[in-house]
């Protein structure tokens, strides 16, 4: 715990959903939290609640996407051994009715801005051998279905960029690690899904962001490729890597209910 507390982790998309509960999570293990959003308002509520545990918490109001903003920010936090990625946006919807600006705010801050932070830390952690970044990609990365094209696009971008930093970063001590998540219960799918309709399909199978959390905080400082959960999806993309059109004939049915 003391030495945790000498560590500073910087968390995106901090305001609510998973990125408050990493927050929470990293609190708990007693690292110094910095914490970027877009909604100060929630931002400050969760510095409150934070603060009052006795860590030391910084909060910045802050779009991934802008990355003049993002560039001011980081001069202000200084020195960052920790970087999670968790900012991120979906809208579900066929491709043939995506709307231009919501295809381009899922790349502007899905891959361009998770690009745009972790292009503001490597630097200073190559200068010092050490640190940790953490981009949470998401099982749609792996396997795509369908009213998710886009989607899938930014998150597919998110591990091919993970995967050549993590080798590029190993020559310098630094530690990158994917997570893979299947769906989370969040208010992401508030604006994701505003119909309901895949959250209601999914139903049981919507993970506890809680738990999410406490596995990628868990990581830190370990030389982890990657976490994928629940454990069952991480399989059927494997499957389906191996045998993608059995798996999509199979899996027709359940694939168009979202």
């Amino acid at each position: 715990m003391e030495r945790n507390q000498k560590k500073v982790v910087v968390i995106t998309g901090a305001s609510s959903g998973l990125g408050a509960e990493l927050a929470r999570a990293a609190r708990a293990k007693g690292y110094r939290l910095v914490l970027l959003a877009r909604r100060l308002d929630r931002l400050k509520k969760l510095q409150k609640e934070l603060n009052g545990q006795g860590v030391s918490v910084r909060v910045f109001e802050a779009d991934v996407a802008d990355r003049q903003r993002m560039e001011e920010v980081f001069k202000q936090i200084g020195t960052v051994d920790v970087l999670i990625n968790n900012a991120g946006v979906g809208f579900f919807t066929w491709a043939h009715e995506a709307k231009a600006e919501e295809t381009k705010q899922m790349l502007d801050v899905n891959v361009s801005g998770l690009i745009t932070c972790c292009e503001l830390v490597i630097p200073h952690m190559m200068a010092r051998r050490s640190g940790h970044i953490i981009n949470i990609a998401s099982q749609a990365g792996k396997m795509a279905t369908p009213k998710s094209a886009v989607y899938a696009a930014t998150k597919h971008a998110v591990l091919g960029y993970t995967n050549s930093l993590r080798m590029e970063m190993s020559r310098a001590g630094v530690l990158v690690t994917a997570i893979n998540p299947g769906p989370i219960a969040t208010p992401f799918f508030d604006q994701a899904d505003p119909e309901g309709t895949y959250v209601k399909n999914a139903g049981r199978f919507m993970l506890d962001p809680k738990k999410v959390a406490e596995k990628t905080i868990a990581i830190i400082g370990r030389p982890v490729r990657e976490v994928n959960v629940p454990r069952w999806m991480a399989a059927g993309s494997r499957i389906h890597s191996l045998f993608p059109n059995a798996v999509e004939k199979l899996g027709k049915n359940a694939f168009f209910k979202k």
